[in-house]
């Protein structure tokens, strides 16, 4: 049996990695622990929208306080809105929650058991908890939400507070708390931003224990290279390059952070594609200028930065550079634009981009490939997979759906031999159902080699010689035989036994396997006995 990949090294590694971006925090001075709340963000941005089905970003970590080691990682379903330890027990209390944006507060109350790592939903039916406090041993307060806005435009400063008693709190059981216990008046009640101060209090506590806190979010792209060095971007940095040494060598920063990175024909530079998100600003929403940079990977410098007039997603193949652009308002279809070192071209035109439904990023291609609907009236559906000449010509290969009737959505993907092997999953009006993922071989004129069948979507893939590595938003890790899809190895990730999620994923040149995590850390794991 082919031996599961080994975590060598982890690139930016800190405290407090787990959480994401930190919302609160509480220290029990009695456990010598600290629980803090965060979140890890989608996985998905502007450019692609295929990999967010059954992902919550939201997260409760459990630490030492001396160390800040991770004892405990739990997923929450709803945004962290608050946190006691129980006075005596290891009991965690949680208060999660948000508004749906149209109707319903939403959440739960969330009992976790730090000795067992046990869950425990107490409340009877989704409801936002603003605010949990220990009383006693005995008694809880909670603040809820109200349960809805109908009719009550007060109901987003209001809460409703009660006082709910057990004599054994770690014997509670899943939505065991009555309803007739969330039973109260409305009154006032503030809704707190806590970010700054949580912030400020992890800064201490890291420096408490001898460490720097500098929060780090989503590896959007890694790229191995022949001298070792290793190339990210992530949430707030366009690039950056980390030596053979584990020190990182230069940063370019970004307000928003780079989404892609593609090498540049020269081989020595890479092109970094910023996001960039709509803002409200006053009477409607406005976005910053578009930013695709060219970066030198020796120095870091960069050398010149394209602004289009809209936005747009990277598309690279053989020695050339594409930009699939976002769309734009009342015009299409849309011309690709097509860069090289000696400035831009434009490329032949194609269907109306469409967030959901267009990703398809082909590693290691031989030429450009996008995904092109057919249909002007709705060009999600009926997508051909089409590749682009050097001419600058398109021709269709092959529907992007092999399954008639079914309609798919694109995916991360990799060019091997005269074949393309892509991920993405089943379009339901329902939500993505079991087995609604995928990893399909096909070869160029549309033969079906194999797939293989998942319930979450991919958000990476990438393949070596023979085998075809593929992450899964759930933080699974699968290897694939590349001639037959049979599983080699199948794992789920994890960092000093604490489980992450890859959001990209690289074989180098060397042979192992880097992978930028949603928590902002870099793995690089070897694959090979």
């Amino acid at each position: 049996m082919t031996p599961l990949p080994i975590v060598r090294r982890v690139l930016g590694n800190g405290p407090f990695a787990e959480i994401g971006e930190p919302t609160l925090a509480v220290v029990d001075d009695r456990s010598r622990t600290v629980a803090v709340g965060g979140d890890l963000g989608a996985v998905q941005w502007s450019g692609s929208g295929t990999a967010d089905s059954r992902w919550t970003g939201h997260r409760i970590g459990v630490y030492d306080r001396e160390g800040l080691r991770c004892k405990r990682l739990v997923k929450s379903r709803y945004p962290v809105r608050s946190l006691a330890f129980h006075p005596t027990l290891p009991l965690l209390a949680v208060g999660t929650g948000r508004y749906d944006g149209g109707y319903f507060f939403e959440g739960e109350l969330l009992l976790v058991h730090l000795g067992s790592g046990t869950v425990v939903s107490a409340l009877p039916y989704a409801r936002e908890v603003l605010d949990v406090a220990w009383l006693s041993e005995r008694e809880l307060r909670l603040v809820l939400a109200p349960c809805d806005d109908w009719e009550n435009p007060e109901a987003h400063e209001q809460g409703h507070t009660v006082v709910v008693a057990r004599a054994e709190w770690d014997a509670v059981g899943e939505r065991t708390i009555g309803n007739e216990e969330l039973s109260a008046p409305a009154e006032p009640a503030a809704r707190s931003d806590r970010g700054a101060r949580t912030r400020r209090l992890l800064t201490d506590l890291a420096a408490a224990a001898g460490r720097q806190w500098s929060p780090r979010r989503r590896v959007w792209a890694v790229e191995g290279r022949e001298d070792g060095r290793v190339l990210a971007a992530l949430d707030g940095v366009l690039a950056e390059s980390w030596l053979p040494s584990g020190d990182r060598e230069w940063v370019v920063e970004d307000d928003e952070g780079g989404r892609q990175l593609v090498a540049a024909a020269d081989g020595t530079a890479v092109w970094a594609n910023a996001e960039r998100r709509g803002h409200w600003r006053g009477r409607g929403w406005e976005g910053d200028a578009p930013r695709i940079a060219r970066i030198a990977v020796a120095t870091g410098q960069v050398l010149e930065t394209l602004s289009p007039d809209v936005g747009g997603v990277l598309v690279a193949g053989g020695r050339r550079v594409v930009m699939r652009p976002m769309g734009r308002p009342g015009k299409r279809p849309e011309r690709l634009m097509m860069f090289d070192l000696d400035g831009r071209v434009d490329g032949p035109e194609v269907s109306r981009f469409d967030l959901f439904n267009h990703g398809f990023a082909v590693r290691r291609a031989s030429r450009p490939y996008v995904l092109v609907g057919t249909r002007a009236d709705a060009p999600h559906r009926d997508k051909w997979i089409v590749a682009l000449g050097a001419d600058g010509t398109s021709r269709r290969l092959f529907p992007h759906s092999w399954v008639p009737h079914e309609h798919h959505f694109g995916g991360p993907a990799v060019e091997i031999g005269q074949s393309l092997v892509y991920a993405g999953t089943v379009h339901d009006s329902q939500g993505l159902q079991p087995g609604g993922a995928y990893v399909v071989r096909r070869s160029l004129d549309g033969a079906v080699a194999w797939q293989h069948r998942t319930d979450h979507p991919a958000t990476a893939l990438d393949a070596d010689e023979d085998t075809v590595y593929v992450a899964y938003n759930s933080g699974a890790l699968t290897a694939l035989d590349a001639d037959n899809g049979s599983v080699r190895w199948h794992t789920e990730l994890d960092i000093d036994g604490t489980p992450t999620t890859a959001l990209s994923l690289a074989v180098a040149p060397q042979g192992h396997l880097l992978i930028g995590t949603v928590d902002g850390r870099i793995l690089e794991c070897s694959v090979r006995p």
